[in-house]
């Protein structure tokens, strides 16, 4: 699973420094594609369900599951890119929020909070804490900021498939939930909205936005339960996790 999860790690790495106004999300889509085959693995999404790119590519208030399109990207957007790769089997799964150009202070807060939200959810992934340990350490961090938490949608178990039990919410009481246990690998992703947590879906099926236009973020990383820790699978090569 460390094998894959590089992969997706250096491609979001490539994909941020490809981001720019004039950028297409179908650009980023591409590039993506052609890296993951390079590397010997195969897109997980396409064809997921029918799902027709290598990534998701969600702008400003849409927060997961955009289509790539011709949609050129323009100063003070910020786009959502996720990304999986599947290798000898195993899935690895990440995903990023990039600003682009000259963005919003209160957008750049919220980018922010959402990935030191993931941060510390992290923290949590210990033998012997419980599931919604992880989900709470999300939502008390954004909320206390005035976020909300997107309930319809959450982590999730990743291993041969990229969606497994259990789910893995971002928003709990914490001190309950399954125990976790070595070996655990979870796909943790905060989606945070700058504006109410209530959500809908296009009539493409798949692009999620908030009802209320507010901006969303979303970062993910592919992390597993060890005896010493915390063991982030969808790091670049020089171990970063800040993608």
């Amino acid at each position: 699973m460390r094998r894959a999860g590089l992969i997706v790690g250096e491609t979001l790495t490539a994909l941020r420094q490809m981001v720019a106004p004039g950028v297409t999300t179908q650009d980023l889509d591409s590039e993506a594609e052609r890296r993951i085959r390079a590397a010997g693995a195969t897109p997980t999404f396409k064809g997921y369900h029918g799902y027709p790119a290598s990534i998701c590519a969600s702008v400003n208030d849409e927060v997961v599951h955009g289509i790539p399109s011709g949609r050129k990207l323009q100063d003070g957007d910020l786009i959502k890119i996720d990304c999986g790769a599947t290798l000898d089997g195993y899935v690895g799964d990440a995903a990023i929020s990039v600003l682009v150009g000259r963005v919003s202070p209160e957008v750049q807060a919220l980018v922010k909070a959402t990935q030191e939200s993931l941060f510390r959810a992290m923290e949590k992934m210990r033998v012997g804490n419980r599931l919604f340990d992880v989900s709470y350490a999300v939502q008390e961090y954004v909320e206390e900021r005035g976020y909300s938490v997107v309930r319809e949608y959450c982590g999730h178990g990743v291993g041969r498939r990229m969606h497994e039990e259990p789910q893995v919410p971002n928003y709990g009481r914490p001190g309950t939930g399954p125990v976790l246990k070595e070996g655990w690998v979870l796909a943790i992703e905060p989606m945070v909205n700058l504006g109410r947590h209530q959500v809908k879906v296009d009539s493409d099926g798949w692009t999620v936005r908030t009802r209320d236009g507010s901006f969303s973020s979303h970062w993910e990383h592919t992390i597993a339960v060890t005896e010493n820790g915390p063991v982030v699978l969808t790091a670049r090569e020089d171990g970063t996790i800040d993608l």
